[in-house]
Order: C-alpha cells, then sequence, then structure tokens
C-alpha cells in the first residue's frame, strides 16, 4: 500500500458489533487515524449502546445488528466467542456484496466453525486476534493506544480471499499493531500456552489464596507479593468472555494443560526430595524466556510490570 493510499480511509464504513474494550478500542483508534469514513455501533445491551452514543464512539447506532451491517465495506464482531454463530447468523442476509467480516476472539477455530457456515458466498470472512487488553472492560474501557506496537494475529481460513487479507492486515497495522498470519489451528495452540493456560493458572491461584483457612482474605491482599498481584490483574478480566474461551479452545488447552501438569509433577518432586539443581537448572531456563521477551519490546522491566492502570 502506497502512502497516498494510507492518506484515504482504509473503509468506508465499518460496522462495530459488540462495543467493550476492544471494539470501542478500534472505533477510537479508527477514528484519531482516519482509517474509516464512518463508524456503525451495535449491541445487543441498550444501556451499553446508549453509553456508546454518549462517548461519542460511532455515527449511528442501532440495536439490531442487521440493520448495523447494511452497506458496510467491513464488519468486525467484537463478543464473546461463544455468541460469534448467533451473530453471524443474525447479519448473513444483510451483508453486502464483497463486505469484509472479520472478529476479534481469542480463539479461531472455532469461530470459523461457527461462523462460516452462516455467511454468504459474496462475503469475505477473515477472522483476527488483536493480542491486547487490560482487565477492564465496557465501551468506557477502550482508548486509542491499546493496540500500538501490540501483535494482531489475522487467521484466514483455507481459501479466504487474497484481497480482503490484505486489506485487513493494512487496517490493523495503521492502528499501530504488528501482524503475523497463520493458520486458526495454529492460533488456538499458540495462544493455548501463552494465554489462556495462564489465565487458568491466575483464576486458580487466586481461587486458592480466596479458599484458605489458614490464612485469612485480609492477610493475603496485605502481604499480596508482585507476583500475586500480577495473576489477580489476569484474574479480574471479564469472565464471560474467559468462559467462552476456555469452552471453545477445550482441545488445545486440554493438551497445554496436561503438560504443564507433567512439568509441575517435575517441579514438585525437585521440591520434595530438595532437588536444587533441578530447580536452578529449571528457573535458569525461564528467566532466559523472560530476558527475551524484554528484549524484543514485548515488555518492560520497570517496576509496575511495564503496565500503566489502563495498559495491559
Amino acid at each position: 500500500m502506497t502512502g497516498a493510499e494510507q492518506d484515504k480511509p482504509i473503509f468506508r464504513r465499518l460496522a462495530l458489533i459488540g462495543i467493550g474494550l476492544i471494539g470501542s478500542s478500534i472505533a477510537r483508534g479508527a477514528r484519531a487515524k482516519g482509517l474509516v469514513g464512518e463508524i456503525v455501533i451495535s449491541t445487543r445491551r441498550a444501556e451499553t449502546l446508549a453509553r456508546a452514543r454518549e462517548l461519542g464512539l460511532g455515527d449511528a447506532y442501532e440495536a439490531d445488528p442487521a440493520k448495523a451491517v447494511e452497506g458496510a465495506d467491513c464488519v468486525i464482531v467484537s463478543v464473546p466467542v461463544g455468541a460469534s454463530g448467533v451473530v453471524a447468523a443474525a447479519i448473513a442476509d444483510h451483508l453486502a456484496p464483497g463486505a469484509i467480516i472479520s472478529d476479534v476472539g481469542s480463539v479461531k477455530a472455532d469461530v470459523v466453525r461457527q461462523m462460516a457456515p452462516h455467511l454468504p458466498a459474496h462475503a469475505r470472512f477473515v477472522p483476527a486476534h488483536p493480542v491486547a487488553g487490560t482487565e477492564h472492560s465496557g465501551p468506557d474501557a477502550g482508548f486509542a493506544e491499546l493496540f500500538e506496537n501490540k501483535w494482531c494475529i489475522v487467521t484466514p481460513p483455507e481459501g479466504a480471499d487474497a484481497d480482503a487479507v490484505e486489506t485487513l492486515v493494512a487496517f490493523w497495522k495503521a492502528l499501530g499493531s504488528k501482524v503475523e498470519t497463520m493458520t486458526p489451528e495454529h492460533h488456538d495452540m499458540v495462544l493455548a500456552i501463552t494465554s489462556h493456560i495462564p489465565h487458568l493458572i491466575a483464576y486458580n491461584i487466586v481461587g486458592t489464596a480466596a479458599d484458605l483457612e489458614t490464612v485469612t482474605e485480609s492477610e493475603v491482599i496485605k502481604f499480596s507479593a508482585g507476583g500475586f498481584r500480577d495473576f489477580t490483574r489476569i484474574a479480574a478480566s471479564d469472565p464471560t468472555m474467559w468462559r467462552d474461551v476456555f469452552l471453545h479452545n477445550r482441545e488445545a488447552v486440554l493438551e497445554m494443560l496436561g503438560r504443564f501438569i507433567e512439568d509441575l509433577f517435575v517441579l514438585q518432586r525437585a521440591v520434595r526430595f530438595g532437588d536444587g539443581e533441578t530447580l536452578f537448572d529449571h528457573f535458569t531456563r525461564t528467566r532466559k524466556i523472560r530476558r527475551e521477551i524484554l528484549d524484543i519490546g514485548q515488555d518492560t522491566a520497570a517496576p509496575d510490570f511495564g503496565r500503566s492502570p489502563k495498559k495491559d
């Protein structure tokens, strides 16, 4: 794409179905960077739609997603992954010829299975996953810089339109993202270990702390060290979204969880039998991973884990 083309909107009319953290951040970022001519917002809750209107996130607001997508050359679905198929069925007959249909779900293969059967042949389906977020949710939580220097994984299904893929990649790059393309199935395996399992562990360890009888809740809160505080940040994420992630990426999560449990047994045995060499070797290897994350700019060594109160 040439510099002259980047000065023009990438999409004439963008329809956002769902306006939580990710949807509202897309709206803010696309508006700030002049990437779209018009934004239409739809969400099922009347109070959320009213709040989006108060915030001025769009140019038009529709409770009915079918009306929202009419005439749109791009539709981005930003709902819990379990609702993807229902949304696709609702909008299918109202999509403009050649419209690009995408999403932002943390699971890709199951989203393809849910949405693809409903979409007409003239629609161009290109799922995506911006790997960005915070523990906050709702239209107020969004901010235009959310995607800056974060990865967006584009996962075109077999036979996807190449021009549509290129256009969507250009859109996410213009929002500030670094973009990688992979199959939906490979995405789900990668995210199972880098995102889904860490969230499952966070939810579990915070729940374990809350259930302890020998340590009071006030002590857990008062003496929380950095590691536990970071777990609580992760465990504060939207429960509906994460329920759907685990239900709809079940196979990859179970495979990676099995590997994790096997490795945990090795550490348990090392602690039990005083095997300091095994512990030291393991900690040295994992420390190297942290340094590599810092080296590629995915985090900083700042005491607050490199995060402001709003940013991930």
